[in-house]
């Protein structure tokens, strides 16, 4: 259902999307997989619909005075939505995430434990721009049993209500419940979103740093994101300079709005002024700005880089340079001013490679290869939620292992605890099964 603040309280659609999603949960893999294809082949149907809707967002939003990086991630093209798609049916080819069995254990004659994964119920996804966020996590949802509340951003509202008619469509021919899938239309529904703690499970933001710290400060229920993509590349003395060069511009430009580009770049001094002039080079034939600290600055005539920069996540075509005096060097840099999100080293020296590995504090740390792989879809998840950065798990790109939780289900004949107290308590045998 797409509702607005003059329809049926958000209350109430909250309460419709928790008794669908109870159902859903209860659903055969083959079902959830059904409609899962069945959504797919819908969006492949209404592609150049999709294609307009979205055409007119981006017309309106460049009328508003959007930026470059939000821009970018509002478009959706005849490409991005082909991927996206293709990303749907991957979901189907997973592994079914619920109703897997972690522990199987007698604990006595009898009594038997199971651990279950279930579920989590209800996700409240929040997200500006972005409407390929809405495939990849109703997909996603669907496939893991759970029932989702989206909210995108103004920019994306006829992206986001096309998606939903075609997706709600789709899933009315199918044993999933249309009501497991519903889309708010205006900003101030989010605010009571979050509020309801009694229907929604998880929250999961996608969107600016500022928006994604609202959302963790306003509310109470779990919320699964990162606030920051302030991600680093540091050119090891023991690189090899031509990959080096090829990685380092890869991880910026390929996609310079992704939360996984870098934003600062750290070499060592060693190599800096036979690599400085040569990815210079390269970034700037790519319309990167650069900007630099004063010993970098010594080799480009650059603008200075300040205590700000190494603390910005642009999501644009600009790149911070720093030059360090050793490995330690850089790993504390990273470890001050990082998200946690994804950090990579380029050297041929396999032991520095792997300080850096260990001693990094990120979701992900990589080696000779471009930050641009942290992403869900790459890692094989068919596609993502979104990439969390908090320590507790799920953490980095998060796929259907982060939708759902388990629970204990204990079987007996008719056993009691008292058997197992007292001066004659029988003992467990916790045999496993």
């Amino acid at each position: 259902m797409i509702v607005n603040s003059s329809s049926l309280l958000l209350k109430e659609i909250a309460e419709k999307t928790f008794q669908a999603a109870r159902k859903l949960g209860g659903l055969s893999t083959s079902d959830r997989n059904q409609a899962i294809e069945a959504i797919a082949q819908a969006l492949e149907t209404a592609s150049e619909d999709i294609i307009k809707a979205n055409q007119l967002d981006c017309e309106l939003a460049e009328k508003e005075g959007i930026s470059k990086p939000l821009y970018n991630r509002l478009k959706l093209g005849k490409t991005k939505l082909e991927a996206t798609i293709k990303g749907v049916r991957d979901v189907i080819d997973l592994p079914d995430p619920v109703g897997h069995i972690s522990i199987h254990r007698e604990l006595d004659e009898g009594l038997i434990l199971k651990r279950v994964s279930c579920p989590l119920g209800v996700l409240g996804i929040i997200f500006e721009a972005r409407p390929e966020a809405l495939i990849q996590i109703t997909s996603l949802a669907i496939k893991s049993g759970n029932g989702v509340i989206l909210k995108g951003g103004k920019e994306a509202l006829n992206s986001c209500q096309i998606l939903v008619k075609v997706i709600r469509e789709a899933l009315s021919k199918t044993q999933v419940s249309p009501d497991a899938v519903q889309l708010l239309t205006t900003r101030e529904e989010i605010r009571n979103l979050l509020d309801l703690d009694e229907y929604i499970d998880l929250i999961i933001p996608r969107g600016s740093n500022e928006f994604v710290r609202f959302i963790q400060q306003n509310t109470n229920i779990p919320v699964l994101g990162h606030a920051d993509g302030i991600c680093h590349l540091y050119i090891d003395q023991k690189a090899d300079l031509e990959t080096a060069i090829s990685i380092t511009v890869d991880s910026k430009t390929q996609y310079p709005a992704a939360c996984n580009a870098i934003e600062t770049l750290l070499i060592h001094q060693a190599i800096a002024a036979e690599f400085l002039p040569k990815i210079a080079e390269a970034l700037t034939s790519q319309q990167v700005k650069l900007k630099g600290d004063k010993l970098t600055q010594n080799y480009l005539n650059i603008e200075p880089a300040t205590e700000e920069d190494w603390k910005t996540e642009y999501s644009d075509l600009i790149l911070s340079i720093k030059i360090v005096d050793s490995l330690e060097a850089a790993i504390n840099h990273i470890n001050t001013y990082g998200s946690k999100h994804t950090d990579a080293i380029i050297t041929e020296d396999k032991n520095r490679a792997e300080t850096f590995m260990n001693q990094v504090d990120a979701a992900g740390v990589y080696h000779n290869c471009s930050t641009r792989f942290a992403d869900g879809f790459r890692y094989g998840f068919g596609a993502e939620v979104g990439i969390s950065t908090q320590k507790m798990p799920p953490r980095g790109p998060v796929g259907l292992e982060g939708l759902v939780t388990y629970k204990y289900q204990v079987t007996g004949k008719g056993h009691i605890a008292a058997t197992y107290s007292g001066e004659n308590a029988k003992g467990f045998t916790h045999k496993e099964v």
